[in-house]
């Protein structure tokens, strides 16, 4: 749902694509955005292998923060996001830009 900050409601998501890849993007309504990688509307990685099934979703306060934490999953080895979606690590958190 909305809330009063207009920035709020950022999620990042982890995906599990066809031949064990594994997409992490953010969105504002990852449900509405999963729709449309499996549409064949989304990235161009998930174009080429499809999305089998939503794996994690991180909730984060703001814009900025879900895009710092995406860039930070995206340096994990594929190994590293399967722990991290499973729990077994925690998310990476990077110190805002000053």
């Amino acid at each position: 749902g909305m809330t009063a900050d207009g920035d709020a409601g950022w999620w990042v998501y982890l995906l599990e694509c066809r031949g064990g890849r594994i997409y992490t993007g953010i969105a504002r309504d990852v449900e509405l955005r999963v729709r449309a990688h499996a549409a064949g509307t989304g990235a161009r990685l998930t174009r080429a292998h499809p999305p089998q099934r939503l794996l994690a979703s991180f909730p984060l306060p703001g814009h900025g923060e879900a895009l710092r934490v995406e860039a930070a999953i995206k340096r994990l080895t594929p190994r590293a996001k399967r722990e991290l979606a499973e729990g077994l690590r925690p998310l990476p958190r990077t110190p805002s830009p000053a």
